[in-house]
């Protein structure tokens, strides 16, 4: 039974805010601690791809794991009608030039796919069009997104239900601490699987003065994403690189490569932020528990924390009522790369 249980959660990204609100719902005690402000971690600093089928045709880490990914995203429609959250179903489109297209067709078909394909001229454009390595894309309509700003709404969500934000470090207490933390080890003496994590920084970009309203372009080396406070440009990924702070010569190479793709981006203003996630060796997080005994993990989710979200917070919660966590235990357990 999870009435009365006293759980900490350690993190305030999308995994923690998702696991404080399956155990707050399901009667438990909750505390959430996260020294930073709020806002402050790399779920903020995203575009909120529930993309399971883009990552899959576009991240080899993710090509093999499409089926767990698309059953995430099946959780998604409740997840957000629970909390308020507002999907964007307009899907994306994948850009390239005729051999990128090919090569996405055949991917695709690999993983039993069929995506429309789209010449340039028929598909949707920001302002300037494409560049010359665009000729045309192929529909997705599967994919979906979340405005990352919706984890302000998942905090007020959870504190709704009580459950009780701090800076400090969680109690000692406990029936159970779920680490939900990005690379930091600060707690690997409590969770020795936060080993096998390493970070991988990312730089996004947001033209504010640009509105664009469709779905998703996910050109070759930046995409394009609809956002109330302006046009999102991502991503980079920079493995082994932990210092949160924006590099100007990074944030500018990827100005530059969004514009080789969207011409009308050359020349305009933006700003930059930077956040840094976990990752594990095969692309997929740490959900279950430690070897250490009271402990629960949901960390290490690369660049599909929000789509994984709901399925973490699900299992971390059936964990901690002695439930059977579902049919993804194996491929996500927490101990799978320690002896």
């Amino acid at each position: 039974m999870t009435k009365g249980l006293r759980v900490a959660v350690a993190g305030g990204g999308v995994f923690g805010l998702a696991s404080a609100l399956a155990l707050a719902r399901a009667g438990a005690q909750v505390s959430l601690h996260d020294p930073g402000p709020g806002g402050a971690n790399a779920s903020a600093v995203a575009a909120g791809m529930l993309a399971p089928v883009s990552e899959a045709l576009t991240d080899p880490a993710a090509a093999p794991h499409l089926d767990l990914m698309m059953a995430a995203l099946d959780l998604w429609p409740a997840f957000a009608q629970a909390w308020n959250l507002t999907l964007d179903r307009r899907g994306a489109v994948l850009l390239g030039d005729e051999a990128r297209l090919a090569a996405l067709t055949q991917a695709a078909r690999t993983l039993g796919l069929d995506l429309p394909t789209l010449k340039a001229d028929r598909s949707p454009a920001l302002p300037g069009g494409y560049g010359a390595a665009v000729s045309g894309g192929l529909r997705v309509q599967a994919d979906q997104r979340i405005d990352a700003a919706s984890l302000g709404a998942l905090a007020k969500a959870a504190a709704a239900l009580g459950v009780r934000f701090s800076p400090e470090p969680p109690p000692e207490d406990l029936d159970w601490l779920v680490v939900a933390t990005g690379p930091s080890r600060d707690l690997i003496t409590e969770a020795p699987e936060l080993a096998a994590l390493e970070p991988i920084k990312g730089h996004i970009l947001r033209y504010g003065d640009l509105a664009y309203d469709g779905p998703v372009l996910r050109g070759p080396g930046a995409y394009a994403a609809p956002a109330a406070g302006g046009l999102l440009i991502g991503a980079t990924m920079e493995a082994g690189v932990s210092d949160p702070q924006v590099q100007d010569e990074v944030a500018s190479a990827l100005a530059r490569t969004a514009a080789g793709v969207f011409p009308g981006l050359a020349n305009r203003p933006w700003t930059a932020a930077a956040g840094v996630r976990a990752a594990t060796p095969d692309g997929l997080p740490l959900v279950g528990p430690s070897r250490a005994p009271g402990v629960i993990l949901a960390a290490g989710a690369r660049r599909n924390g929000w789509l994984l979200a709901p399925l973490a917070g699900a299992m971390v919660c059936a964990y901690a009522k002695g439930e059977d966590p579902g049919i993804w235990a194996d491929r996500l357990s927490a101990g799978r790369f320690t002896a």
